[in-house]
């Protein structure tokens, strides 16, 4: 116990003093919310990669999905490494640094404001951020909490508020900046402490062959398999489709969350964007594969111990009780581990939602004479507030963390990666193709909260953001064409010329 409490005090020292140092960073708004745009290509891309994977992923679906679809699970992390980071920095790294720093834009709804030329848009935007980023918050909280409780022995509800607290105060002090320099040092703990898991769970069921043998001799308990044993090792697993619907929401979703976009506007230059490629890539084949391929021997540790009342596996069980039995050093490093993936997360998500709702809502309707001083006043102010209500939601969350995560990741991204996308590069797509997108995206996963005609949420998150990809193309054909010299005026800066080093580019004769 010794042991795990001084690594713990020393993670959160580390934390509060970069929170401090960075507070030079953020004397002003484009300082707190985007580091100046001056952030470099390993900062950059660890932050990126942290915000995408924390307990949600290590607890609630590697736990989940690892038991439901074997060692095939380990596709989600593939799809999280090749679609979610690697196509997301190639397609959308570059051309949103430039658009958006031509637009001055600091956030999503900004951006969607000055790109469409819509102040409506801009507040229904961050609307919609504000609402729907509350319970992926909570998920986070809740993941986290099963590992204190396991490691610490410590009630829920402080595991809660300690993690809310720390949290809060490096964002306050340090805005971006100290969640980057943070992402950085927790990202590295990461990388470290799930190789060292992974080692260590395999170890103690006789080493990866025997895992895989004794896996192979399980029977499968979805109907299509008719119970035959070797489903959970097969390539593809028991549930090809449903699987299927997990790698769209949780890698192509990366896509249209305000969040992760975030992070490509602070890109410093062309060799961050290079770089950041390569390092968040290999980021989350090594932390989102690791922790799926880690949760597909799940089924391993089946015990009393992981069901509820009700004789139903309770899934956010599954990875703190497959640890429990490990040394008192591992077990520190696995919450370390997990609380640096939340941590990274959790500053993400709040400082997203304070920025979003003074820059977009505040600042244009209901204070609209705010300087710069004012305006961190009010996002640090804010940060306080979205962690209260994120807290208040986590103390009694109403469903698994997958289930949280999928309703937050299925309206965000269902609502935004169309519009997004579109409109960084096709002149066509219209004002109210935009709309139809928001509508659609945030329709169908309400609808499906309240109805439940879809079984999994995740799979309703993945139809919405299909459904976006379509309709934007649709009603933008359909409705008339946007102004032809605003888009042209927008567009313009991807044909700027810059003048660049023969080492970095051959000329053309």
């Amino acid at each position: 116990m010794i042991i795990k409490l001084v690594i713990l005090l020393l993670f959160f020292i580390v934390m509060v003093a970069v929170g401090i140092c960075a507070r030079r960073h953020a004397g002003s708004v484009d300082g707190f919310v985007l580091g100046g745009r001056s952030v470099g290509p390993w900062l950059t891309a660890f932050a990126y990669g942290t915000s995408y994977f924390s307990a949600v992923v290590f607890v609630g679906y590697a736990g989940q999905f690892g038991w439901k679809y074997g060692l095939a699970s380990t596709w989600i992390g593939i799809g999280n490494a090749v679609i979610g980071s690697l196509l997301a920095w190639v397609i959308l790294g570059r051309r949103t640094r430039v658009m958006s720093q031509h637009l001055r834009s600091r956030t999503m709804p900004d951006f969607f404001g000055e790109r469409y030329g819509s102040r409506r848009l801009k507040i229904a935007a961050s609307a919609i951020v504000f609402i729907f980023l509350v319970p992926y918050t909570a998920s986070i909280y809740n993941g986290l909490s099963r590992l204190f409780g396991m490691a610490f022995s410590i009630p829920y509800e402080w595991c809660v508020i300690l993690m809310a607290v720390i949290t809060a105060v490096y964002v306050i002090l340090g805005g971006y900046m100290a969640t980057a320099i943070n992402d950085f040092i927790q990202g590295i703990i990461m990388l470290a402490g799930i190789v060292a898991v992974i080692a260590a769970v395999l170890s103690g069921q006789g080493g990866f062959m025997e895992a895989v043998g004794r896996m192979a001799q399980i029977p499968s308990d979805v109907e299509a398999t008719m119970g035959q044993p070797g489903a959970f090792t097969s390539f593809f697993g028991p549930d090809p489709l449903n699987l299927l619907g997990v790698i769209v929401l949780t890698s192509l979703g990366t896509w249209g969350l305000p969040q992760m976009i975030h992070k490509f506007y602070t890109i410093r230059d062309e060799k961050s964007v290079q770089t950041g490629t390569i390092i968040s890539t290999v980021f989350a084949i090594v932390v989102s594969g690791g922790c799926y391929f880690l949760g597909g021997f799940g089924r391993l540790f089946d015990s009393p111990d992981i069901y509820g009342a009700d004789g139903s596996v309770v899934y956010d069980s599954i990875i703190p009780f497959m640890l429990s039995g490990l040394p008192d050093i591992l077990v520190g490093i696995v919450v370390i581990l997990v609380l640096s993936a939340s941590m990274s997360t959790l500053s993400s998500l709040v400082l997203t939602s304070s920025s979003t709702l003074t820059l977009d809502f505040l600042k244009d309707t209901v204070m609209k004479k705010m300087g710069e001083k004012k305006q961190i006043v009010v996002m640090q102010l804010l940060i306080v507030f979205f962690i209260l209500l994120s807290v208040v939601l986590a103390l009694d969350p109403p469903a698994f963390i997958a289930q949280l995560m999928g309703i937050s990741w299925g309206a965000l991204a269902g609502a935004f990666l169309a519009p997004f996308l579109y409109g960084l590069y096709w002149k066509r797509t219209t004002k109210a193709a935009v709309w139809a997108s928001f509508i659609a995206g945030v329709g169908i996963t309400v609808s499906n909260m309240v109805i439940g005609y879809i079984e999994s949420p995740i799979n309703a998150g993945a139809l919405a953001m299909v459904a976006g990809m379509v309709i934007v193309p649709v009603f933008s054909l359909l409705t008339p064409a946007p102004d032809r010299e605003h888009v042209e005026k927008i567009f313009a800066c991807y044909d700027e010329t810059v003048v660049i080093r023969k080492k970095h580019s051959l000329e053309e004769k």
